[in-house]
């Protein structure tokens, strides 16, 4: 089966559009449907419902696109590793949830850059449940994650605690801020969750519900609101004058935890990596 199948399938199943996947992918309509045909007859089942007006996927079609994301990746994974082999470079694969890569990871990934010679980083996002099966399967060297497994085969590690601030966009108490419907929900998992509808209970609800930080930054920014944010990703907007801490508000915070194999035989570099970490205290 050729990578080329499955993100031309990709990208038809993202655009549900064979002459908009076509340019997106700088090939013909024609040959675009050629290789959706040549990957269903590999298969024997039929990925797209084309007996309507709008293209749809077919049951078949939505389980693929997990496998064609995994197989795709394995082989970015694949060439990497052996074009590294002659220069004796040593691959690290590194994933996480998108939420963590948003707080956290961006300045640490330069820091490896600038400090350990001959690596090569290959990056990707995952579900926890995915992180944990990908690191015991030896897919991914390091994983990040706020909820830490319990497993004996891992070594876990807290690497940063990570503060949550209530910011609006307009200064004022937390009774002022609340009453203005305008409040953004970010989920965090259970535990911040929990204790925030806890302390919250006599609030009016929420007004979105938004499941990246980043997204629920942005969404304030333009369209005016508060919500609970990480404070390395709100400094600069709080010292430019564009957010406002609520200081009355409580602070929430979030572990991040980095899990590798114990018995990786990359330990070593794994290592050295979490020691360059930036320390995040809340």
């Amino acid at each position: 089966m050729r990578i080329e199948l499955l993100k031309t399938f990709l990208e038809v199943s993202r655009t549900l559009h064979f002459r908009v996947a076509a340019e997106n992918l700088f090939i013909t309509q024609s040959a675009v449907s050629a290789r959706i045909k040549l990957l269903e007859d590999d298969l024997g089942v039929p990925l797209f419902d084309r007996s309507q007006k709008h293209l749809t996927l077919t049951t078949e079609g939505n389980r693929l696109i997990k496998h064609a994301n995994e197989i795709i990746f394995m082989w970015q994974k694949t060439k990497q590793d052996v074009s590294i082999a002659e220069n004796e470079t040593l691959q690290l694969v590194i994933a996480s949830m998108m939420s963590i890569w948003d707080i956290a990871l961006q300045d640490w990934l330069q820091k490896i850059h600038r400090n350990i010679d001959d690596i090569s980083l290959l990056t990707n996002t995952y579900s926890p449940i995915e992180l944990r099966k990908s690191v015991l399967n030896r897919v991914i060297d390091i994983a990040f994650l706020f909820e830490p497994p319990y497993v004996e085969d891992l070594i876990t590690e807290k690497v940063a605690t990570v503060p949550l601030h209530l910011v609006a966009t307009e200064p004022g108490n937390i009774k002022e801020t609340f009453s203005l419907d305008n409040y953004i929900m970010v989920d965090y998992g259970e535990a911040v969750n929990s204790q925030h509808m806890r302390e919250f209970q006599n609030a009016p609800a929420a007004r979105h519900y938004m499941g990246q930080p980043r997204i629920a930054l942005n969404f304030i920014l333009d369209a005016g609101g508060c919500a609970y944010l990480p404070s390395q990703m709100t400094f600069e907007y709080v010292q430019a004058n564009k957010l406002f801490i609520i200081e009355e508000a409580p602070v929430y915070s979030r572990d991040i935890f980095a899990i590798y194999l114990a018995k990786s035989q990359k330990r070593e570099v794994i290592e050295k990596t979490i020691a360059l970490f930036p320390s995040i205290k809340a």
